[in-house]
């Protein structure tokens, strides 16, 4: 699986705005912003790079004043990993990721279970932006931009789904990217404070995997936060499969 993941990290990034391939490594950027999360590289499934081609990405970083970063399943380039320590480059954070595949999905059916909803209008997308900025504590603002992207990730063959406050508004919602390499990759699945532990995240993460199931794709992956997070997965059907290494290089 880590192979499969890496090379749909590959082809995610070659989605972006504006892409540049360096010596091995793919790096995607989003010139609406800086924030590292959006703008960061990964390398090609068994890259083996030079000294030179570590110098060469750092440089595609600095010369647009960001911060250079990179995400990618280690064991599916063993070399990486050494060779941007060499040049100076740390670890932000080890996630573990899970997947799941279509015999494993269950998709929570009680009373209980919150109503699930696809978002239409500019409105829905604003409040869904708002609540996973809410939801994640300030990690990013929402924004028109936050927005926007949820919408051209849904039209553009992901799936977003949100689930309604009592009061009106979004109490949370997920996005999944759309498919390459035969799997797809959900994130950003939040759920406001007030609204925790009513099974929204649940609710949302099955009908986002099971949207992705029906396009045909053979598997979804996502990476958790935390224990309480993970239960929530493992019983909508992800399991661990790997892990996910985040290394970025400081200003010194």
């Amino acid at each position: 699986m880590d192979m499969q993941v890496q090379s749909f990290a590959v082809a995610n990034l070659r989605r972006r705005p504006v892409v540049a391939e360096i010596g091995g490594f793919v790096a995607g950027f989003s010139p609406e912003t800086d924030s590292p999360y959006l703008n960061y590289a990964t390398p090609l499934p068994g890259a083996e790079p030079t000294e030179r081609d570590v110098t060469a990405l750092i440089g595609a970083f600095r010369e647009r004043g960001l911060l250079p970063r990179l995400e990618f399943a280690p064991e599916a380039a063993p070399a990486v990993a050494p060779a941007l320590r060499a040049s100076g480059f740390e670890t932000e954070a080890v996630h573990e990721y899970l997947v799941c595949t279509p015999d494993r999905l269950t998709i929570p059916r009680s009373a209980d279970t919150p109503a699930v909803r696809t978002p239409a209008t500019d409105e829905e997308y604003a409040e869904l932006d708002a609540a996973l900025a809410e939801a994640f504590g300030g990690v990013f603002a929402s924004s028109a931009e936050g927005a926007a992207r949820l919408r051209r990730t849904q039209q553009g063959g992901g799936a977003v789904r949100f689930v309604r406050a009592p009061e009106g508004g979004c109490a949370g919602g997920a996005s999944c990217s759309a498919p390459a390499e035969d799997t797809a990759e959900l994130s950003g699945v939040g759920t406001r404070p007030a609204h925790r532990g009513r099974g929204i995240a649940a609710a949302v993460t099955a009908e986002v995997t099971a949207a992705m199931f029906a396009r045909g794709v053979g598997s979804v992956w996502l990476e958790y936060s935390g224990e309480g997070s993970r239960r929530v997965y493992e019983r909508v059907g992800y399991r661990p499969r790997g892990t996910r290494l985040y290394v970025s290089l400081p200003h010194r």
